[in-house]
């Protein structure tokens, strides 16, 4: 017996009230077919007519209904479990968080979004063992008269007509419900960024669906109900959804990954490095009158070791000399400068030769002082270079394993009760500040790395009480947070990609068949951020040029554009497919290198900036972060700057293909 129910209600356009009717009220009926059955549920026919004698202009709204208890939401790349509900929220950054009775932003006890917003177009609950959810074409191509969803299986020439919708909503006559909607609203609020909210605009043409009098339309919905026992169990349901619903990224003639690695590491070598600071700047701007900078001195994150690093990979591969010694002059700098003998710790930030850790996240966190994500990081990069240096070039930097040593000591004294390490460490000290992070796993993944390359062993029970935790307290549970510094610890997707780093080098030291399963779990949260199939983009440039979301992960709950981050790890994907041929993972990687190929300027200005191999940061897949804007005020969907640590990210993932 289903716990569920399938219900539909529609609102109409222009109308002053927002409450969503039972169909008949607004001259609608509708009727359910089940079509096939699917692992884990059904495919089910749902058929909507207007039976009256007026056009329907509205909000179709089919909702799966379920029995609650504990529900937790997910739909990919947006809703994770409540989005940290649970947390206070004052001062700190709005992004989308379910609650039930809430009606205050940015707390509501609903949520409806356009499907873009989504990585993939399907809404979930997990509650108490079981898994339920209702997945449907993120939207519809034709005209008025010949509309009809998006059949991913068979190619359509039919043009884009419409986006689709999805919702949840916790507490409604003790119930929790997800669904699909033919047409859209935003509701209660539109994030385009976390300072940026737009309150719920009136239904109109542009986000409602047409139903003319006596007219009849018919579209597949997939139910999904299946137990589970706990919430990893909706990624069986989004493999099932990415395979429905993939379509690959495009390729570009001519272009594989050692090309992409040659371009994208030329552009920084010649236009990102500064020489007299000794350090790769922030950001270009291709400027009428010259070349602009924004430095953004970072000891890693956003700068520094997570472009050094990638760069001496390419350059050890391309036999670039002049690309190695910038690469090189960079972590000499980190190495003679950065540490802090008060706290045993690395500074996080410099501006004018001066290390300090007030970089320019700093006035957004809350405790202050070294940030475990960046010194994890930085740590984890040097060891990277080093292997680089030795493997490739037969040069042993011994000073910078001595350098990195008492670090790795450190950050493994301050661990808390749980073998967690700090989200953020004191300046004067180095003591533990401030918890409950996944970013510290950087700090995992460093020790791990040092183990490896020294043999040093007195770390590895450590390790794996500390990879227990996370694993139980952030993966397991499918809700991450704690990476970026500047969303205010919402849920992420950068956390997780420290954390697969960590346990593939444990695999790697142990050969413990769990680390495995533990990648397995990681990757699978990483690729409920990354597009599935290629949302129909307005925006400049982006719509122009024919890019392709798929492949692309977004950054975070709260930072609703793709950025490439998540390339770094492309050679974990690897790993995991080799020693466990998991053929969704390997098609999960496919999309993330072809996705790369197409990121960057191939032409002078393809991208409405730069030249060949520039690179910035900021895609935007739908409606988030358009914030950006050509000089005649018009809407860009992507950054007018070559940014170097978004260009090193591809160089990273693409230094070993």
């Amino acid at each position: 017996m289903s716990k569920y129910r399938i219900t539909c209600e529609a609102r109409r356009a222009y109308s002053d009230s927002i409450i969503y009717n039972d169909l008949t009220e607004e001259g609608l009926t509708y009727t359910l077919r089940d079509v096939e059955t699917i692992p884990n549920g059904k495919i089910v026919e749902v058929s909507i007519k207007n039976v009256s004698d007026h056009d329907f202009l509205g909000v179709i709204h089919v909702r799966l209904l379920l029995r609650q208890n504990h529900p937790q939401f997910f739909m990919p790349g947006y809703m994770y479990g409540n989005n940290t509900a649970d947390m206070p929220n004052h001062g700190r950054k709005e992004f989308p968080r379910i609650v039930e009775g809430a009606a205050q932003r940015p707390e509501s006890s609903y949520w409806m979004t356009r499907s873009d917003r989504l990585a993939e177009p399907v809404s979930l609950i997990y509650d108490e063992g079981t898994v339920a959810g209702i997945a449907a074409s993120p939207y519809w191509i034709g005209g008025n008269s010949d509309k009809e969803a998006v059949d991913f299986q068979n190619k359509s020439e039919k043009p884009f007509y419409q986006y689709g919708g999805f919702t949840c909503r916790i507490g409604e006559n003790g119930n929790a419900s997800v669904g699909y909607t033919l047409g859209y609203e935003n509701a209660p609020w539109l994030f385009i960024q976390t300072a940026t909210v737009k309150e719920r605009t009136p239904l109109t043409e542009e986000n409602s669906f047409l139903l003319r009098a006596n007219e009849k339309i018919s579209f597949l919905i997939r139910v999904y109900e299946y137990e589970a026992d706990n919430e990893l169990g909706i990624h069986e349901a989004i493999k099932d959804v990415y395979k429905a619903y993939h379509q690959p990224p495009r390729k570009i003639d001519g272009m594989d990954a050692r090309k992409a690695l040659e371009l994208l590491s030329a552009a920084i070598r010649d236009y990102a490095w500064i020489e007299e600071d000794k350090m790769y700047t922030g950001f270009v701007y291709d400027r009428p009158d010259g070349y602009a900078y924004n430095k953004i001195g970072s000891l890693s994150w956003t700068n520094g070791m997570s472009v050094a690093t990638p760069m001496l990979l390419a350059a050890n591969q391309l036999k670039d000399s002049k690309m190695r010694q910038q690469a090189l002059s960079f972590i000499e700098e980190v190495i003679a400068h950065s540490y802090n003998p008060s706290s045993h710790l690395m500074y996080d930030a410099v501006s004018d030769g001066v290390w300090n850790v007030k970089g320019w996240w700093y006035s957004g966190m809350h405790s202050g002082g070294h940030s475990s994500y960046i010194n994890g990081q930085a740590l984890y990069y040097i060891l990277k270079a080093y292997m680089s240096e030795k493997i490739k070039m037969n040069v042993e930097h011994v000073d910078w394993i001595r350098f990195v040593q008492p670090i790795i000591a450190k950050i493994n004294q301050i661990k808390n009760t749980d073998d967690e390490y700090p989200f953020s460490m004191s300046e004067t000290t180095g003591a533990g500040l401030e918890y409950d992070s996944l970013g510290g796993a950087w700090c995992l993944a460093a020790t791990a790395l040092y183990c490896r390359i020294t043999g040093e062993d007195s770390y590895i029970d450590g390790l794996k009480k500390s990879e227990q935790h996370y694993y139980d307290a952030f993966i397991k549970k499918c809700v991450c947070y704690g990476g970026p510094l500047d969303t205010d610890k919402a849920v992420d997707n950068e956390g997780i990609l420290a954390y697969v780093r960590a346990v593939r080098i444990l695999h790697e030291i142990t050969r413990e068949p769990l680390y495995l399963d533990h990648l397995r779990d990681g990757l699978y949260y990483e690729v409920t951020f990354k597009l599935g199939y290629n949302t129909p983009v307005k925006v400049k440039p982006l719509c122009d040029i024919g890019w392709s979301s798929c492949g692309g992960s977004i950054t975070s709950v709260a930072n609703p554009h793709i950025h490439p981050m998540s390339s770094t790890i492309i050679d974990e994907m690897i790993y995991l497919v080799e020693n466990t041929d998991d053929s969704y993972m390997r098609s999960r990687l496919q999309d993330t290198i072809y996705w790369g190929m197409q990121t960057f300027n191939t032409t002078d200005k393809e991208y409405g900036y730069g030249l060949v191999g520039w690179m910035s940061e900021r895609f935007c897949f739908c409606q988030g972060l358009v914030v950006e804007k050509y000089p005649d005020g018009t809407p860009s969907g992507t950054w007018f700057a070559l940014m170097p640590w978004a260009a090193a990210s591809i160089i990273e993932g693409f230094s070993n293909l």
